[in-house]
């Protein structure tokens, strides 16, 4: 795919109101210089012009887009499926999908913008309900079923991506107006109630010097839990980044911040996977500018 047509697949969603920024030439992941992507997304058509002079892919970000997509994924090589979806007539995300509707006496959702996925794959795109947040979920639908809202991105119709999975393009299959998510499927996806907050316990040394470091892990960890819903993923990368200065200058311990971090993205309802991954990404940011605190 060439630049040129990656640029005016950006655009035409773009016009669409929906917001785009570049992944890795060939990959599914943001370049260097993206990792908070959260904060880099736009509709502009000057600055898509701009950044798709270079032959990155396209990613279309899901929550400002103000759209939820539904992940219908084949089986990798070799892979099975889980023991109450193996039966006749499953064989990939599509059927199972298939499979959940008739059990909710509910018509396949078909009408609606569908992207046809490098193995084969399909992304449903829909619109997202007014008055619920629907974060991503990986296989709560079903096997092989994936789900991207709020927090999270889909590799956008244009991109090419060579893995060891495979290489193939991402296809428009039906380019019509995206449909309102169905209402069963906002009450499938719709999060469990979050646990009340409470204190994370940080144990450092009472002196002058434990509580600045101690003042300093807190205000991080309330940065991430007073995060607004839209900026959870990005408030706990910038506070990873910034722990990640103490840990790398001596002051705090990597698997303790990592503890701290990962139970404050849990009571705003981050999902596990996602958190760690993010998490991660922010300690070793910082660790290119370690940080001590004056005894």
């Amino acid at each position: 795919m060439t630049t040129a047509n990656l640029t005016r697949y950006a655009l035409a969603a773009a016009a669409r109101g929906w917001h785009v920024f570049p992944l890795a030439p060939n990959g599914k992941t943001p370049p260097r210089g993206f990792t908070a992507w959260q904060n880099r997304t736009t509709t502009e058509p000057a600055t898509i012009h701009r950044i798709w002079q270079h032959r990155y892919n396209l990613a279309i970000a899901t929550g400002p887009s103000g759209l939820v997509v539904i992940d219908l994924d084949r089986p990798k090589l070799g892979e099975q499926p889980p023991p109450e979806w193996n039966r006749p007539g499953i064989n990939d995300g599509a059927d199972v999908f298939a499979a959940l509707c008739e059990q909710a006496g509910q018509p396949l959702p078909l009408e609606t913008f569908q992207v046809r996925t490098r193995r084969g794959g399909l992304h449903l795109y829909f619109t997202a309900p007014e008055g619920a947040t629907l974060t991503n979920t990986r296989g709560s639908l079903g096997w092989l079923i994936d789900t991207r809202a709020n927090g999270g991105y889909v590799v956008g119709p244009g991109s090419r991506v060579t893995d060891e999975n495979g290489s193939g393009t991402y296809a428009v299959l039906h380019p019509i107006t995206p449909a309102p998510l169905p209402a069963w499927l906002v009450e499938r996806l719709r999060p469990a109630p979050l646990p009340p907050q409470k204190p994370v316990t940080v144990p450092l040394a009472a002196d002058r010097r434990g509580s600045y470091i101690r003042a300093a892990v807190l205000g991080e960890l309330s940065r991430v839990t007073s995060s607004p819903p839209h900026g959870h993923n990005n408030a706990l990368y910038l506070a990873a980044v910034a722990l990640g200065q103490l840990v790398a200058g001596g002051e705090l311990n990597a698997a303790a911040v990592t503890s701290w971090l990962t139970e404050a993205a849990t009571q705003i309802g981050q999902p596990y996977g996602e958190a760690q991954r993010t998490i991660a990404s922010g300690l070793r940011a910082g660790a290119r500018r370690p940080r001590t605190v004056a005894a």
